[in-house]
This record gives C-alpha cells, sequence and structure tokens, in this order.
C-alpha cells in the first residue's frame, strides 16, 4: 500500500465554517424548505426549526465535528477509534455519501443544463411543457452533463483541502450570498395580474414568515415538528459523515463551539431566504397553488415557468438563480465526495489522487446508471412512502430514509451510553473553553434526539402518518 500523505488542516475556522455551511447549504434548502415553509405555517415552520436547530441540529453537529477533530480520521475509520466494536457503524456512515454521491451528480448536471441554457437566451424553451421530462429520458445529453459536474467535483477534491475545497468555498460561498440577497430582493418587487387578481411578492411574503394557525391540531403541530426536523436533519449534512471528515481538519486550537454556532446561522439564514426567494415568486405569478411544488418539479418546471412570465427579465433572473443553486449544488458535491475519499485515505493508506480515481470511477458507473433510469432501465416499484420509476427514488430512499436516522441514532447512542457525553464535552472544551448548553447536550444526545430520531425514521417508512 502506498504511504499515506500528511493529513491536511483548514488554515482557520473561517474555512472550515464557510466549508461545512457549503455542504450544509445545497438542494434541499432551495427545494425543500420553502415548500415545507408554505404548507406547514409559514412563521410557525420557522420558527420551530430555529429552536430544533439550537437544540436537535447543534447536539448531533457539534458531536460530528467533536468525533472528527477527536479522532483525526475520516467516518469509516473515526467511530472504530472510539469503539473497536463500533466499525460498522463507520462502515454504514461512509456507505451513505457513497450512495448519495452519484444521483446527487446526476441533480447537479440538471442544473447545469438549465444554467446553460439560461446562459445562452433558451429560458423560454426550458419553460415548455415537457421539457424537463424530455430531457432528463433523453439518453445521452442527462449523462454528459453528469460527467462535467462530477468531473469538477473530482477536480476540487483532489486539489485537497487547502488548495480544493477551502479555497472553492470562499469564492463560491460569498458569491452564493449574494445572488440569493439579489434574488430575494428581486422577488419582493414583483407585481402580477391575473385576470380581476392582483398578487404581489410582499403578499407572498406574509405567507412564508407569518404564522398560521389556522386548523391547527395537536397532531398537525407534530406534523409540523417531525417536518421542521426531517429538513433540519438532511440540510445540516448531519448522519453523511461530511462533518465528521471535516471536524479531523479541523486545528485543535480552533472553537468547536464558534464554528458550529457559525455553521447553524449560516444554514438556517440561507434557508429562510430561500423561501423569501422563492415563495413570494411563485406566489405573485401561481397562486397558492404554485406553492405545492417541491424538489425537481419546482426546481424545473414551475420555476422556469415563472421565469417565462416575468417576460424579458425572465432570462436574466433565471440565469441568476440557476447560477446560485449550481454553487450550492457543487459545494455540497465536494463535500459528498471528500466523505469517501478521506475514508478510502484512511482505512486504505493511499493517496488522494488514487483515492479520488476509484471513488470517481464507482461514482461515475453508478451515475450512469441512475440517468439509464429514466429511459433504458426504467421501472414501476413501488415501496412504503416512495413510489416511482427511478433508480434515484431508491437511492434516495435507501440513503436519506433508512441509513441516515440509523447511523444518527447509533451515534447517540455511541456518545449518550457508551463513550459517554463527556468525551465530546471534554473535545470542545479542552482549549478552556466553556461549551454552552452543555446540559441541554447531555439530554438531548442520550434522551430526546434518539426518541426524535425514531419518530422521523418512522415516518419516512410510512409506519407513522
Amino acid at each position: 500500500m502506498e504511504k499515506q500523505p500528511k493529513r491536511h488542516s483548514f488554515t482557520g475556522s473561517l474555512g472550515f465554517v464557510l466549508a461545512a455551511a457549503g455542504s450544509a447549504v445545497g438542494l434541499g434548502n432551495i427545494w425543500r424548505f420553502p415548500y415545507l415553509a408554505a404548507k406547514d405555517g409559514g412563521g410557525m415552520f420557522i420558527a420551530v426549526y430555529i429552536v430544533l436547530a439550537l437544540t436537535f441540529g447543534f447536539t448531533l453537529l457539534i458531536t460530528e465535528v467533536a468525533i472528527g477533530r477527536r479522532t483525526k480520521q475520516s467516518p469509516l475509520t473515526a467511530y472504530g477509534v472510539l469503539s473497536r466494536k463500533w466499525n460498522w457503524l463507520g462502515i454504514v456512515s461512509c456507505l451513505v455519501p457513497a450512495i448519495i454521491m452519484p444521483y446527487y451528480c446526476v441533480i447537479g448536471g440538471w442544473v447545469l443544463k438549465y444554467f446553460t441554457k439560461y446562459l445562452t437566451g433558451g429560458g423560454a424553451a426550458a419553460a415548455g411543457d415537457g421539457y424537463f421530462s424530455s430531457f432528463i429520458s433523453g439518453g445521452f445529453q442527462p449523462i454528459l452533463v453528469m460527467t462535467v459536474f462530477m468531473l469538477a467535483t473530482a477536480f476540487v477534491v483532489y486539489r485537497g483541502v487547502n488548495s480544493g475545497i477551502e479555497k472553492l468555498s470562499k469564492i463560491l460561498m460569498p458569491a452564493l450570498v449574494a445572488l440569493v440577497l439579489v434574488i430575494a430582493g428581486f422577488s419582493l418587487t414583483i407585481t402580477h395580474t391575473d385576470g380581476d387578481t392582483t398578487r404581489t411578492g410582499l403578499q407572498g411574503l406574509a405567507v412564508c414568515l407569518i404564522p398560521d394557525f389556522k386548523g391547527m391540531t395537536l397532531g398537525k403541530l407534530v406534523g409540523v415538528v417531525l417536518d421542521a426536523m426531517g429538513q433540519l436533519f438532511y440540510s445540516l449534512s448531519i448522519a453523511m459523515g461530511i462533518m465528521v471528515a471535516y471536524g479531523s481538519y479541523l486545528h485543535d486550537d480552533a472553537s468547536i463551539r464558534r464554528s458550529v454556532n457559525r455553521i447553524e446561522i449560516f444554514d438556517t439564514a440561507i434557508a429562510i431566504l430561500a423561501g423569501v426567494m422563492i415563495i413570494p415568486a411563485v406566489f405573485a405569478f401561481e397562486g397558492r397553488a404554485g406553492m405545492d411544488a417541491s424538489g425537481p418539479e419546482l426546481m424545473f418546471v414551475s420555476l422556469p415557468r415563472v421565469f417565462s412570465e416575468m417576460g424579458a427579465l425572465g432570462g436574466f433572473v433565471g440565469c441568476i438563480f440557476f447560477a446560485m443553486v449550481l454553487f450550492a449544488a457543487l459545494t455540497s458535491a465536494v463535500s459528498i465526495m471528500e466523505a469517501v475519499v478521506s475514508s478510502f485515505m484512511d482505512k486504505f493508506k493511499m493517496s488522494r489522487a488514487k483515492a479520488v480515481g476509484i471513488v470517481f470511477g464507482l461514482s461515475y458507473a453508478a451515475a450512469i446508471l441512475v440517468c439509464l433510469g429514466y429511459n433504458a432501465l426504467y421501472f414501476e416499484f413501488s415501496f412504503s412512502t416512495v413510489s416511482g420509476g427511478q433508480i434515484l427514488d431508491i437511492l434516495d430512499f435507501v440513503s436519506n430514509n433508512i441509513l441516515m436516522p440509523v447511523v444518527a441514532v447509533a451515534t447517540c447512542i455511541l456518545i449518550g451510553w457508551i463513550v459517554k457525553p463527556k468525551t465530546v464535552i471534554d473535545e470542545v472544551e479542552k482549549n478552556g473553553e466553556k461549551m454552552g448548553r452543555r446540559g441541554l447536550y447531555i439530554v438531548m444526545i442520550k434522551y430526546i434526539a434518539p426518541a426524535l430520531l425514531i419518530l422521523l425514521f418512522l415516518k419516512s417508512i410510512g409506519l407513522l402518518g
């Protein structure tokens, strides 16, 4: 086996925070948060989300970062360092990003396609009926844009922690924030008249931010809490091995507490801004009915239709929007690949170049199958809460609905009951800095977080309504 190179570190806390925030700010913030905010009572959903970010999200996020820095290992090997009997958890934790990587790059390719379409003045065509479905089922073109997106991701990871991941994050994250602010500001100025009805972006903002308690029952409130927790769970890149890997690159003298707080603030602010960016525009042009879409349907069908109704300005707004989404997708894809690459490097003592080559090859082969799942390999299936005919849906269900909750619950058990919360607390406080929310952390990691995660797992597999 090859001699493993010296482990690199982020040059400072800013580099770590931007890289971690880049991972957290992904497609889920953009295409799922606005839908949930509109569905679950606007400001009420946001308030629940913020409370959970300060408790549930804080607990899991600081745990994974501390595990990474304490062990100086990637997810595949870090858990075994804490307890040899828990090596299996490292394997499952590494399996999550390995499964996500192929289909995330396929979606990244879709974003790249739409960005180039708007950049070259073809936005009107992208808004046409059936354009998205005909594109993804078209055979070669989805594979081509996926290839470009995955090559860009692999190049950044190959460049390493400082010259690749950190450098990219310091460029793209400020640009992403600027684009989000521009689009959000523009959405608030929109006024659209449809027959005798005039709707404005500010009315849409009210839908997004003002709490709506109409028809609220205890059962619906529990549903809002589970929706917010599920969104937070996936948004913060928890249980994907990413924060363990990034934590292993964090300097020993850096403040984990402050870094985690900044990641929480960054991720939550972008998620809320995504709602401000999307909900007012969709409401102005399509009313409440237009806000029922989420996921690919929202991003690749509903929003292009909204852009087309903006007239001459729509092409420009669409170009800025998909540039922003492309930045978010790329920073997230880089973190997903790094979690697997670092695992290969630590486990098999191989060079970064070799690890990137192997991970790229395996992911690329799987991504081609995902692309073909919309044409040559299309088949019908139905399981629990998921139905359709796409390989992408199966991979997403297995990784997000099954493996990620398992990793998170097992991490809570390992830290809460096996190696004890003091393991994480000591790592956070080893520079003499108080952890803050220490009592809350102990209660959350031992009791509340596992219980909430089990409820989320039961909901995700359809056993809890």
